[in-house]
């Protein structure tokens, strides 16, 4: 059955993308997306919060914060940065997509407002001319912020590990970043779920397990801890059990069609004809097009 760490969006209309496509846009993972989402880092969607839209500004301003993580500047900055914008310059309607760094290697953020560079607590920025020293490729993992249990550095900790655990290489440091999120903020659901995720594509199932089970503690809504819980569950053979976090995904994101896939293949295979059709019906409307649709067509019509 498919498995997916994030969850398949489908956009709401023509003019927007789904949470999905944006993800796959910059190769960012959808629980990264939705966490920025959540905690307003990036502007809200309007509408149904389940079925999240972005417009093109807003694309914008996503790749203002991954340019800005990428020169290292830390994400506690970037959220006061643009809370100074909006204080001093609340005519800049979407403050984010304006930051940008000094210098190429430098992570001192500046916006250009009527023709004058400045800081964003209003400073102007007069010595472009002297540039700062280069920096080292490779992100240290250091403490993000003094505190050892503040869950602003928390988010700094899950973002080091978002950033490190697409590199094969480096998913034990991203383990790593991932376990001190949580130190600094046990209540972390985001980072559960992608410990859990790094833990289970090693195939440590039962450390995974308890890590999804630790993100739906955080939060009953969360779709891909409980998705991928379900995935666990049901390869033990616990059925129930994992059509119980099947149901609970795809009640909170009811356009996830993985969620409505694996529901279809696991009561047609419990011999529950009748449900599975509800699902195939389901699916089928979210994603009509692709092997698994062909199959889902075959269903309806047996």
């Amino acid at each position: 059955m498919p498995r997916a760490r994030g969850a398949g969006y489908a956009p709401r209309c023509v003019a927007d993308y789904s949470l999905a496509d944006v993800a796959k846009i910059f190769d960012l993972s959808p629980a990264r997306l939705r966490y920025w989402q959540r905690t307003e880092l990036i502007p809200a969607s309007p509408g149904d919060a389940r079925q999240p839209a972005f417009g093109f500004r807003d694309l914008v301003c996503i790749r203002a914060v991954i340019a800005l993580l990428e020169h290292g500047v830390p994400v506690r900055r970037i959220r006061r940065s643009v809370a100074a914008l909006r204080e001093r310059l609340p005519e800049i309607e979407r403050p984010l997509g304006s930051l940008r760094v000094w210098v190429e290697g430098s992570d001192r953020v500046v916006v250009r407002h009527e023709g004058t560079l400045m800081e964003p607590d209003g400073q102007l920025v007069l010595d472009l001319a002297l540039a700062p020293q280069e920096r080292e490729d490779v992100l240290p993992l250091r403490p993000p912020g003094a505190a050892e249990r503040d869950p602003s550095a928390a988010l700094e900790w899950f973002e080091i590990g978002c950033r490190l655990d697409s590199d094969s290489g480096r998913q034990e440091e991203a383990a790593e970043a991932y376990r001190r999120a949580l130190a600094c903020d046990p209540g972390f659901a985001d980072a559960h779920c992608n410990l859990g995720a790094l833990h289970q594509q090693r195939g440590e199932r039962a450390t995974a397990r308890a890590c999804y089970e630790g993100a739906v503690a955080a939060d009953p809504l969360h779709v891909e801890a409980r998705f991928n819980l379900a995935g666990i569950l049901e390869e033990e053979g616990r059925d129930e059990a994992a059509l119980v976090h099947y149901r609970a995904a795809a009640r909170s994101d009811p356009t996830f069609p993985d969620a409505q896939l694996n529901l279809a293949l696991l009561y047609d295979r419990l011999g529950l004809a009748r449900r599975a059709r509800e699902h195939w019906r389901r699916y089928l409307g979210l994603r009509p097009e692709g092997s698994w649709s062909e199959l889902a067509r075959k269903r309806l019509e047996d």
